[in-house]
């Protein structure tokens, strides 16, 4: 082999694993996405001699409740969709209107693919708030009542929901656990697992929260990955292979050029 083969050779190889590493150096900060929090256990699993660790985050569990349109409706009608959560009473002079406007934004945000996401506002005064009073305070608000459910039902479970579903009293350590007012928005993704909270008030927070919820949609779930994610330990043989390919058939076609120039000889 002479030294013009030897250098396309190598040329061959380290292109396209230049390429590959390149590619994942660089995109694997590319899209951050939210945390999880909360975590339930933590599976030791033993395959091939190895020992791996699983982490089970917390799913929250179901809540049933009544929407303002009057529906006996819960969080299992809302499967796969990300749901944004906050508290609220319908007598609230001070934070419950602003954080309702912040949610109105958010919502409209999103009126192109009411699909992907659920609003859910859910009364911490459920004894005063009925569903026509909800009614009244979601109509007040002109919103699509479709995507947007204010939400009332049994006082316990929506408190025991709020503190041991959603952990309201670590997101907000200022909560008080006798009465939960929290500034905060709670993201949830399909698994209905905690991705984050978000100050109401805060319009970074918030313009975060409009950009983490579609970034959610973009993640698998890891009982059903992608399928090419399989190929990704074989990719640096696969790009050797092709960089060969091309070399051989540079090869072949620098032979088949001699053997027709010593033709015409």
């Amino acid at each position: 082999m002479n030294k013009n083969s030897i250098i396309a050779l190598i040329i061959a190889i380290l292109l396209p694993l230049t390429g590959y590493w390149m590619v994942k150096y660089y995109s694997k900060d590319a899209i951050h996405m939210p945390h999880r929090y909360f975590y339930d256990s933590v599976v030791i699993k033993e395959k091939n001699g190895k020992t791996t660790f699983d982490t089970l985050w917390h799913q929250v569990n179901n809540l049933s409740f009544t929407n303002q349109l009057g529906k006996k409706v819960s969080l299992d009608d809302l499967h796969g969709k990300i749901l944004v959560i906050n508290f609220f009473f319908s007598r609230c002079p001070s934070i419950c209107p602003g954080l309702a406007n912040s949610m109105k934004r958010l919502q409209a945000s999103f009126i192109k693919n009411p699909e992907i996401v659920q609003f859910l506002t859910i009364s911490i005064d459920p004894a005063f708030d009925s569903v026509p009073e909800i009614r009244a305070y979601a109509n007040k608000l002109n919103i699509n009542h479709d995507t947007w459910w204010f939400a009332t039902g049994d006082k316990k479970q929506i408190y025991d929901f709020a503190l041991n579903e959603l952990k309201a009293s670590i997101a907000d350590t200022n909560v008080d656990t006798a009465f939960i007012h929290t500034e905060n928005f709670f993201l949830l993704d399909s698994n209905r697992v905690v991705r984050g909270w978000y100050n109401g008030f805060d319009t970074i927070k918030q313009a975060q929260l409009a950009m983490d919820i579609p970034i959610l949609m973009l993640e698998k779930d890891k009982k059903s990955p992608s399928i090419l994610r399989e190929f990704i330990p074989y990719l640096p043989v696969i790009f050797i292979g092709i960089g060969l390919t091309i070399l051989l058939l540079t090869i072949l076609t620098r032979i088949k050029n001699k053997s027709n120039d010593h033709t015409h000889i």
